[in-house]
């Protein structure tokens, strides 16, 4: 095969020479559509690996991390929680409801690939300005996807986030987050062994569905002609995905597995050569034992095949037919395609005719690794918003706020997902900053997905350094301690030194914020080339995190649950209207930076609340986030369906508008809110009471709020 052959299929000139080099010959046909999807970015992380090994991995609770198909962490009396996040963004983008529903399915194999049974998804969206009509389409069907694939599995939905900005407008994000649960001997990794050992692909047939995703459409910018790449978006059925679920699961109780793989993005040739990396072992398979739902499929489109609902699994020559019998049972195609190895050797097979043989080492782990050449643009890379708000009168200032599309009630897109599915669910989305659910133990645990691109695209180092400590601070208000974080890395064309520059701050920010808070990293997803001819993408590093609290009695509440309760701030809040929400809907440029934090200060904060939310001390606890401190105490209001008396200057925005990390509205007897004041500080700033929210210059009914915040409703009308 050529060089022009293999830079159609995205690899640059210098990597076929690297791959010739390798193997020392021309690759063929077969060989080269593998290299192309090993070596592309989707798969190689060629442009974020380096500075990937600078974030912290280890952690006392940690049980997997980073190189499983999904990480974990200890929670006591012998489980561990399975947690990941990754992307479909161009998939999405091209094919919005398969995109999106393709994507669950993915991260919800990752989780049982390790043994755990899923029993949560979050999601974090980005799209375009709800005014658009693209962005509105790709709203609907992402939605939608979503919602029919995880419901249809019987996995609860139970949180996430949605965005809408402009620089998302072409490019639109779906990140995907699973959580499972597993008792740790249960776990499994996915390190082929034991040469003689069978290779077992089961779940459903083949098809041409997918082709390309990885190194065509999922690593490269998306321009014009993207509708021509729908047939590289694979097609999902979530009810051949429920049977292949119980089905691995059932597998692994009987344990006649030794390594358990799902096929994602690159198919067949990424989960077989990913296992025999991981064992340093060879593999040899033969094609043509591969069920298949269309005739005269090629060798390499079997290779490289991203057909749904398949998972690839390694047993003892003597344990076969009992693995093929659990795979009939549950009616999902069971079928040897291959064996172990000591060649160290990819050897693909059609039949009797040899049709690839590869180093393993050459396609998985020897991929050229690129340094980046950052510098900060000398010039602004994204246009003022539109200007939307007109008001300056606190009352309409708020009620403006409500109604934007970032602050707005979820409730018509978490109408749509079943989030109780699995009786686990103790918190359900709006009713606690982070979804809670029941554990086996007796205990809970809390689950947060967090991220904001405006704030990353103000100041990359700060933004990221704000995302961990926001997700982080959903958990204390749950009443949950973080133990392990994953994270969705999207950003754009990491080949342009601006992009380069946002990718390595943010990545330090990470960083930084996770030592500060000493949590390990156990996993995630890097999604590069998120651009099209508009621009790229803001920068969006999505942060997920699961957290541990004691007794689910004792989860926290957003809203007001007790009439004649104090409201107060509390924390080491610095608000600053740059970069927020108010400064977005009245058409302000982006601030070129942030304010520092004083981190070690909001971790303070944050053990304080979660400790008297844990003791039954407060009420309710809400963290300050978009709109800021008066919109979070509309939030607390119509969540408790309770008003507020406050004592607050509202003339001054900056303290009622502004936004920044560290600042919490809670409601507690007054006696409460004096023994947190020991640890930090806390300023009472009204008493729960009535239906309305009033204070000086400020008076608006829970019905005007309720209203304001419902403007999404309008969308799925």
């Amino acid at each position: 095969m050529s060089r022009s052959e293999a830079v159609a299929l995205g690899l640059t000139e210098g990597e076929y020479d690297g791959i010739v080099d390798r193997i020392g010959r021309e690759p063929n046909q077969v060989e080269l559509a593998m290299f192309s999807l090993m070596w592309s970015e989707h798969c190689a992380y060629k442009h974020s690996k380096k500075l990937l090994r600078t974030l912290p991995v280890e952690g006392p609770r940690l049980v997997l991390g980073p190189g499983e198909n999904a990480g974990a962490v200890d929670v006591g009396d012998g489980w561990a929680v399975a947690f990941k996040v990754e992307s479909h963004n161009h998939p999405s983008a091209v094919e919005p409801f398969q995109g999106a529903a393709t994507g669950v399915g993915g991260i919800l194999r990752d989780v049982f690939a390790i043994g755990a049974r899923p029993i949560a998804v979050l999601d974090s969206l980005r799209f375009g300005e709800p005014t658009s009509e693209r962005s509105r389409y790709l709203l609907d069907h992402a939605v939608a996807g979503i919602g029919h694939y995880g419901n249809s599995v019987g996995v609860a939905n139970v949180g996430g986030e949605v965005y809408f900005e402009a620089p998302y407008e072409q490019n639109c994000l779906v990140n995907a987050m699973c959580v499972g649960l597993v008792e740790r001997e249960r776990l499994i990794r996915s390190a082929a062994a034991g040469v003689g050992n069978k290779l077992v692909l089961f779940g459903a047939s083949t098809g041409r569905d997918g082709i390309g995703g990885a190194s065509v459409l999922a690593s490269a910018e998306l321009g014009d002609a993207d509708a021509d790449k729908r047939p590289t978006v694979q097609i999902g059925d979530p009810f051949e995905e429920k049977k292949l679920l119980e089905c691995s699961l059932e597998l692994l109780d009987r344990g006649l597995l030794v390594a358990l793989q799902d096929l994602g993005a690159a198919g067949l040739t990424s989960s077989s050569s990913e296992m025999a990396s991981k064992g340093e072992v060879g593999l040899r398979i033969d094609v043509r034992q591969v069920p298949l739902r269309e005739a005269d499929m090629e060798p390499f489109e079997i290779m490289v095949s991203e057909s749904q609902e398949r998972m690839l699994c390694v047993c003892e020559p003597g344990r076969v037919d009992a693995v093929l019998e659990v795979c009939a049972r549950w009616e999902v195609g069971g079928t040897v395609i291959g064996e172990i190895t000591d060649t160290r050797r990819m050897e693909i097979f059609d039949g009797d005719e040899r049709v690839g043989d590869i180093p393993v080492e050459a396609l998985v782990d020897d991929c050229p690794l690129y340094d980046l050449e950052p510098a900060a643009p000398a010039a602004p890379l994204y246009d003022a918003p539109a200007r939307t708000l007109e008001a300056t009168a606190a009352r309409d200032v708020l009620l403006g706020l409500l109604a934007s599309p970032n602050v707005a009630s979820r409730r018509p897109l978490f109408e749509q997902y079943d989030s109780v599915v699995g009786s686990r669910t103790v918190r359900r989305p709006e009713q606690a900053d982070a979804a809670v659910l029941a554990m086996p133990n007796g205990g809970a645990i809390g689950i947060s997905i967090d991220g904001n691109g405006r704030r990353v695209a103000c100041d990359p180092y700060r933004g990221a350094v704000e995302a961990v400590l926001e997700c982080a601070a959903n958990l204390a208000c749950a009443g949950a301690e973080p133990l392990g974080l994953t994270n969705c890395l999207n950003f754009g064309n990491p080949e342009k030194p601006h992009i380069a520059w946002q990718l390595t701050e943010a990545v330090r920010g990470l960083g930084d914020a996770c030592r500060a808070l000493d949590l390990p990293v156990v996993g995630g997803n890097v999604s590069l080339y998120n651009e099209g001819g508009e621009g790229p993408i803001y920068p969006t590093p999505v942060v997920g995190m699961v957290g541990e609290l004691p007794d689910p009695l004792h989860a926290g509440r957003t809203g007001f649950a007790r009439e004649g309760d104090a409201i107060a701030i509390a924390g080491p809040f610095a608000p600053a209207l740059p970069g927020s929400e108010l400064a977005k809907l009245r058409g302000e440029p982006l601030p070129d930076g942030l304010p520092e934090t004083d981190v070690a200060a909001v971790r303070a904060a944050q053990a304080a609340i979660r400790d008297a939310v844990r003791g039954g001390r407060l009420s309710s606890a809400h963290d300050v986030a978009e709109g800021g401190l008066l919109t979070a105490v509309a939030e607390s209001c119509l969540a408790g369906g309770l008003g507020a008396e406050l004592e607050l200057d509202v003339a001054d925005e900056e303290r009622v508008f502004g936004e920044g990390p560290g600042g919490f509205v809670v409601s507690a007897p007054e006696a409460a809110l004096r023994e947190l004041a020991e640890r930090i500080p806390v300023t009472i700033i009204g008493t729960v009471r009535g239906e309305s929210i009033r204070g000086p210059g400020l008076h608006a009914s829970l019905d005007e709020l309720r209203a304001a915040h419902g403007a999404l409703a309008a969308l799925f009308d």
